[in-house]
């Protein structure tokens, strides 16, 4: 049971650090674990029949097994520096850019190929933005689609599987320092090896928080974004998603100045349940293939909430959120934005009369219940402003479902090679609270891949 490089985590950091290490250094002898099932064995149970809401299975596949949280995402690998992470404070906006790329072709070389790069270059639409005080981001996007991605995946880990040792439904209990490596403890077994790369995503948090602190790793707090997910109908975003697919579209509140932000625009896409740490809330899908796709468009608006002294877990008030929506609407909650307005709950009634028909089976109910009246203004506030980019926005028809919330690790203190104070320990991916996202999380498993080997330093 003795190795040269244990990886935690087969997630996109886990991945793309594997990859990149059985291609620079195949005399290694690696090993890959993940709490989670092999990719084909990834099943959620809710069938939206017999099964309608989430069950909350001991082992989430959603957002566990090969593949992480982003198996069954919506394939969306954004390169660019303004969002996404802050890998480029470690390693450089340049060689950040160059990874993310890397990555790109990668993923077009093992299946992706058919699909389109989309881009916010020259776009007439970031001046439309700038003209109702909303600002776009800048970043070349490429989608993959829930069922590309899948493909691509598929093919990576049948490449995978010649080169490298996976071992499944294995969760780690402990990582520990010994003389020349790391001690890697599962429940009924014991592993060695010279270096050890974690890279366990944000589903991972309260376990990478217990590692930093028995390995006295530096962590410092980091924050939470909460929100809602909006659902309406595609021809409303069409002239955005056509032309950018992914658009990241930024507000600042004129009653507080807060940022609120769009994320994860799934055009003709669906609503899905996730379940983070026995929590569920809200994301979005999307596919490739035109066959599978909705006469609806969803997106995330989050707003980001940051802590300082005295309380500095972000992420235990964004949990205190979701399980107040969880309590009230045994799962994730769904208001028609004109109840929302008017000040009253949606019922089941309402939403079968209106003209947005729901792609997720969840609870009527009322979000100002729910979410903290400072982000519920700022969301109201931010649906308005996108009204006049995209008219239909702040129709009373238009879903909202809650909560979304996405929680980030806390940033873990490491080196411009991402590692630990703890020599031989790196620490890559969401997991680390460097990365947000997929691009991000396998551009440092390929740098930190490349570094092991001796092929990348700074």
């Amino acid at each position: 049971m003795q190795y040269d490089i244990i990886i935690i985590g087969a997630g996109p950091g886990g991945i793309f650090s594997a990859y990149e290490l059985s291609r620079l250094a195949p005399q290694l002898k690696i090993a890959v674990f993940e709490g989670g099932a092999p990719l084909e064995k990834r099943r959620c149970p809710i069938d939206g029949e017999k099964v309608k809401n989430c069950i909350k299975c001991q082992t989430c596949s959603i957002m566990k097994g090969f593949g992480g949280a982003g198996a069954f995402s919506d394939g969306k690998y954004n390169i660019t520096n303004e969002f996404g992470g802050t890998l480029y404070e470690h390693i450089g906006r340049s060689k950040a850019l160059e990874l993310m790329n890397y990555v790109d072709q990668i993923n077009c070389q093992y299946g992706g190929e058919s699909t389109k790069l989309y881009s916010t270059s020259n776009s007439k639409f970031k001046t439309l933005c700038l003209q109702n005080k909303l600002r776009l981001l800048d970043a070349s996007v490429r989608h993959l689609g829930t069922d590309i991605n899948y493909i691509v995946l598929k093919n990576l880990y049948t490449y995978l599987k010649g080169h490298i040792e996976f071992y499944f439904y294995t969760e780690i209990q402990s990582v520990i320092k010994i003389d020349g490596g790391y001690r890697v403890e599962s429940r009924d077994a014991v592993y060695t090896c010279q270096k050890c790369i974690i890279s366990v995503g944000r589903s991972g948090s309260k376990w990478m928080e217990k590692i930093c602190r028995d390995m006295e790793i530096p962590t410092h707090s980091n924050r939470v974004d909460i929100g809602v997910r909006v659902e309406l109908p595609a021809a409303v975003f069409s002239h955005v998603t056509d032309e950018l697919y992914e658009s990241k579209i930024v507000y600042r509140t004129e009653k507080f100045e807060d940022m609120v932000r769009t994320f994860c625009m799934n055009p003709h896409g669906i609503v899905v349940n996730e379940n983070t740490n026995g929590i569920v809330t809200v994301n979005g899908h999307s596919y490739e293939d035109p066959k599978l796709h909705t006469d609806n468009t969803n997106f995330a608006l989050l707003v980001a909430k940051h802590f300082s002294e005295p309380f500095k877990d972000s992420n235990g008030y964004g949990e205190s959120i979701a399980r107040l929506s969880n309590m009230l609407g045994g799962g994730v909650m769904v208001q028609r934005f004109g109840d929302l307005i008017r000040g009253r709950r949606s019922t089941m009634a309402r939403i079968d009369e209106s003209w947005v028909r729901p792609t997720l089976a969840a609870t009527p109910g009322d979000l100002s219940l729910v979410l903290p009246k400072r982000i519920l203004d700022g969301i109201i506030e931010m649906i308005y402003a996108l009204d006049k980019i995209a008219p239909g926005t702040a129709n009373d028809d238009t879903l909202l479902y809650g909560v979304e919330v996405k929680f980030y690790n806390m940033e873990v203190e490491l080196d411009k090679n991402l590692e630990t104070r703890q020599n031989g320990l790196f620490i890559i991916g969401d997991g680390s609270g460097v990365t947000h996202s997929l691009s991000h999380a396998s551009a440092s498993g390929v740098y930190v891949a490349r570094y092991i080997a001796g092929k990348e330093s700074i």
